[in-house]
């Protein structure tokens, strides 16, 4: 994953050449001489389907730290490679861009987290107080829905209504105090693993591709690699700086509606992370809005202006800029796009919906790149 990750890839690829012209390799004998692989049947295909999907479901706390690692360490991989050019050592590198990354971090959480707490407190009373307001409005459809129910029950001769269960949870007190370790010790996790991800990725590539047999199968793998860790890098940066851009604006943006600077920020951060999610995360942070534009605005107008810029600078975005700077190369079937993120969103929850775009894209650069299987990176487009 590093600068010199394809010279060394392609000379690992490239080192069945030495053998002579007229002397072909054991292993292309071999691979001429075998027999034509048999195909799996679709009961096997399905099952194997299946068998993967309960696997990522179980083994979620085992495999989102490494996925999430992995997903860092793309965005940090082009940094690092222009470190490389002023002659500073990956080491060295990856360390910078962990350590800048680790203070950017936690500097914006020291930010966040005073009007994150307010809020938390603030919108149960809030919502208590708009609530008047809300049914107010939706009184007409609450009459209407009634009457049906109750011309319903008279045309199946009905005079009671049917008794109603309420159940009630107990929250467990030492729930919150086991669960902190854990998820502590997921964050120590991801953290070194993205920084090993970054240092030590090409050694690991070298030495998978060693072990494959055929001098075609490695020149294949070297392709896929370079592919993915190129595309990937750039696309996972570009769309970071991009969702950058679009939070600080939409933080700007609130901080000129008198919305106080740390509070902007709060919303500014929400809207960064949500528009890694094409279509679910815009929809997600507009309903934010509308509860964050009732709660903190009385007129009317004014408090639908936050939902009103975030859709505006989410349309800018996701219709000229992205569409510009990344161009029709990772360009992906809106259907295809909704089923991943409600099938990764089922799966692993928000990190999930973080994490289905770049997963997607990989399958597609690798489709494209095994032969007989572009019909199916065609489908993805």
């Amino acid at each position: 994953m590093g600068a010199s990750t394809s010279d060394d890839l392609a000379r690992a690829a490239n080192a069945v050449d030495v053998l002579p012209a007229d002397a072909p390799s054991s292993s292309d004998a071999d691979d001429s001489a075998a027999p034509p692989r048999p195909r799996a049947s679709s009961a096997a295909l399905v099952l194997a389907i299946l068998a993967t999907g309960f696997v990522m479901w179980a083994a979620q706390e085992l495999i989102l730290p490494v996925l999430l690692a992995m997903f860092l360490a793309l965005i940090g991989n082009p940094i690092i490679r222009a470190l490389q050019r002023v002659y500073l050592p990956r080491f060295v590198g990856a360390l910078l861009v962990l350590v800048v990354g680790l203070a950017g971090t936690v500097a914006l959480g020291s930010q966040l987290i005073e009007p994150a707490g307010e809020w938390v407190r603030q919108v149960p009373r809030e919502m208590r107080q708009l609530t008047p307001k809300l049914r107010e409005m939706a009184q007409p459809m609450q009459e209407a829905n009634e009457a049906a129910q109750d011309i319903a029950r008279a045309a199946g001769g009905e005079k009671e209504r049917p008794v109603e269960v309420v159940r009630t949870e107990v929250n467990d007190p030492y729930k919150a105090l086991t669960s902190t370790p854990k998820l502590l010790a997921s964050v120590l996790a991801v953290v070194l693993l993205t920084f090993f991800f970054m240092v030590y990725g090409e050694s690991l590539q070298r030495n998978a591709i060693a072990l494959l047999p055929g001098r075609h199968e490695k020149r294949v793998t070297v392709d896929i690699l370079q592919s993915i860790e190129r595309e990937i890098s750039r696309y996972v940066l570009t769309i970071s700086l991009i969702n950058a851009v679009v939070g600080l604006a939409f933080a700007g943006a609130l901080y000129l509606l008198d919305v106080p600077l740390q509070e902007a920020l709060l919303w500014g951060t929400m809207a960064f992370f949500l528009n890694f999610a094409p279509y679910v995360g815009p929809l997600i942070g507009i309903i934010i809005m509308l509860v964050m534009g009732f709660v903190a605005f009385d007129d009317l107008w004014q408090s639908l202006l936050p939902a009103g810029i975030y859709l505006l600078l989410h349309t800018i975005e996701g219709q000229f800029i992205t569409p510009i700077v990344l161009g029709r190369r990772m360009a992906l079937s809106p259907l295809i796009l909704i089923l991943a993120l409600m099938l990764f969103g089922w799966l692993w929850g928000i990190i999930g919906l973080l994490l289905a775009v770049p997963l997607l894209v990989c399958v597609k650069l690798v489709l494209s790149r095994i032969e007989g299987l572009q019909g199916w990176s065609s489908l993805l487009e």
